[in-house]
């Protein structure tokens, strides 16, 4: 369905909501399979949660919601937007500084936690913050039973007989959500996104996976629902009527794919990086007959997704490789699945091709949070593996004179929270600087570099860091990488081994980083690089939440090891 001609979201839920099977199950837990919730329970949760919020809330009041991915995130943010207040989706992640910060830069009058372990985190802020008038959770809490509602108490007593759907006043450019970014550069910025924003995703998605859908399409949710990415990612499932599991955790993930079998999942880079290495290892350890097979799969697989030719004994190959290995692969992670799509960041081109000439078909996207937050993606009949695709119908797209990509349309934020002057940065004359480099190929949009990770030479070349760090981190010795140089003579690298070879020899590793050299321009070799034992994580507040490097953070704790190297 066409998302054009609708008003906001909850329409968006109510008007798919009357062409289900009452009885299908929309939202189960794989934590907790027990904890399940057909399309009726959750038409008549969310009116009946949203009339609880009214008693505490007016329009464009801020609700915070801090929960790991469940079937009550979504009923509370579909619920908080029926109340025309503004749900404020945190991280679990957070640590009680960052918290406090968002809670102090955008005033929420309700707070909602999943469970007591999320509320200890808050409890001592929400004791100091008079504005803080309720508090909601999913669990019971070890508090007075009167300072706080538990919502499943309130869904154990809905009323299946009022069928009607709330009359709504919500535009499509009223704000739906402030979603604060990761905070790679500093203090996270709470980007307001419409309700005609996410919708503009929404019809952009559904021109991409229509050919893959089926009567009810499985999605498995494991990117944190407070990410854009996923948050967005929810109302495409509703408005292709999807059934959605919601992970455990990213440790039980190919168990989960095994426990629900998804035809659709959403990923970062990191993930699929890490897919690429352990099947990659796999690989590396057949012998004989398999590993040609294994060999000749990966060979045609590539000519294909590089659009090279096939004869006719190839073709016939081909399809007994898709049969015998292809097959068996698929198995691993559920054997229904259709496509992955990576967002959240750049995706490595040989992770892409690796991935699809396997037979997990990957479609890589762009965007950012402030688009709502897709700008394009690969369509599954023409993947592009080096690009991200063309752009989704409704935003425009160029390249500035210095290479930045620019984007005006209705999926582009309404601005910054309170902060008009980062605002005004970003958004110049309705054209949104997004701060990365790109070019178009034949209509593809390819992201060539981050405007802000660029190192510079002395003599002036422009050196692309995440480039290498992608080259070192394909490596099945090397984990996770930095490099650094900028205004340098040479560039250094920072090396986090794998788990696997936390013994290999300093030679070993010279050879390795030698090897990756050849494949790199003279000016972006590595001359000289450390090790380090720790590896950068989300607790040790060197990852964001969507596993990204905090560059900034990382130079900064290791800037005399990197100065050493000169």
């Amino acid at each position: 369905m066409s998302t054009e001609n609708i008003n906001n979201l909850v329409d968006l839920f109510f008007i798919n909501y009357i062409k289900q099977k009452k009885d299908n199950i929309l939202l189960t837990s794989l934590k907790d399979p027990n904890n399940y919730f057909t399309w009726e329970k959750t038409f008549h949760s969310i009116k009946k949660l949203s009339l609880e919020i009214k008693k505490y809330s007016n329009k464009g009041d801020r609700c915070l919601l801090i929960s790991e991915n469940r079937p009550e995130w979504f009923i509370s943010d579909l619920s908080v937007m029926l109340s025309e207040a503004i749900t404020v989706p945190a991280y679990t992640t957070y640590a009680e500084k960052d918290y406090e910060y968002i809670i102090d830069n955008c005033n929420p009058k309700l707070i909602f936690v999943s469970n007591q372990e999320q509320f200890n985190k808050v409890k001592d802020i929400i004791n100091k913050k008079s504005f803080i008038v309720k508090i909601f959770s999913f669990e019971e809490l070890d508090i007075d039973k009167n300072k706080y509602i538990n919502v499943n108490q309130l869904f154990s007593n809905l009323d299946y007989k009022d069928l009607n759907a709330p009359d709504l006043s919500i535009k499509r450019n009223d704000p739906a959500c402030i979603i604060y970014t990761s905070g790679t550069q500093g203090n996270p910025k709470g980007v307001i996104l419409s309700h005609g924003g996410i919708l503009n995703n929404c019809n952009g998605a559904l021109d991409i996976l229509r050919p893959l859908l089926t009567d009810q399409t499985r999605f498995l949710t494991w990117l944190p629902l407070s990410h854009s990415y996923e948050h967005t990612v929810q109302f495409v499932q509703i408005s292709v009527g999807a059934k959605i599991f919601y992970a455990e955790s990213i440790d039980k993930l190919i168990k989960n794919m095994n426990d629900c079998k998804p035809q659709l999942m959403t990923a970062v880079p990191r993930f699929y990086q890490n897919l690429f290495q352990k099947i990659n290892a796999t690989f590396s350890k057949a012998t004989g007959i398999k590993k040609g097979l294994i060999f000749k799969m990966l060979e045609l697989g590539r000519k294909k997704i590089n659009k090279q030719q096939l004869s006719n004994i190839e073709k016939l190959l081909d399809r007994v490789l898709e049969k015998i290995v292809r097959k068996k692969i698929k198995s691993q992670f559920g054997g229904e699945l259709k496509t992955f799509v990576s967002g959240g960041g750049a995706l490595d081109k040989e992770v892409g091709i690796f991935l699809n000439a396997i037979g997990l078909p990957t479609l890589q996207g762009y965007g950012l949070t402030e688009t709502s937050p897709v700008v394009s993606c690969n369509p599954i009949d023409d993947i592009r593996v080096e690009t991200v695709g063309p752009p989704f119908k409704g935003n425009e797209v160029k390249i500035a004179d210095d290479g930045e990509i620019l984007v005006k349309g209705e999926n582009v934020m309404l601005g910054y929270w309170n902060n008009e002057e980062e605002t005004k940065k970003v958004l110049k004359d309705g054209w949104l600087h997004t701060g990365d480099i790109g070019i178009f190929e034949n209509g593809y949009l390819k992201i060539t570099d981050r405007k802000k990770d660029i190192l510079i030479t002395p003599g002036g070349d422009n050196i692309s860091p995440v480039k290498i760090e992608n080259e070192l981190s394909n490596s099945k010795f090397i984990d996770q990488s930095i490099v650094y140089g900028d205004n340098k003579p040479y560039l250094v690298a920072l090396l986090v081994l794998s788990e696997d070879n936390l013994n290999i020899t300093q030679d070993q590793i010279k050879k390795e980083v030698d090897n990756i050299n050849k494949s790199l321009s003279r000016i972006e070799n590595i001359k000289k690089y450390f090790i380090i034992n720790e590896k950068f994580s989300i607790e040790n507040g060197m990852l964001t939440p969507t596993l990204k490097l905090k560059r900034y953070k990382i130079v900064q704790k290791y800037k005399n090891e990197f100065e050493k190297l000169y």
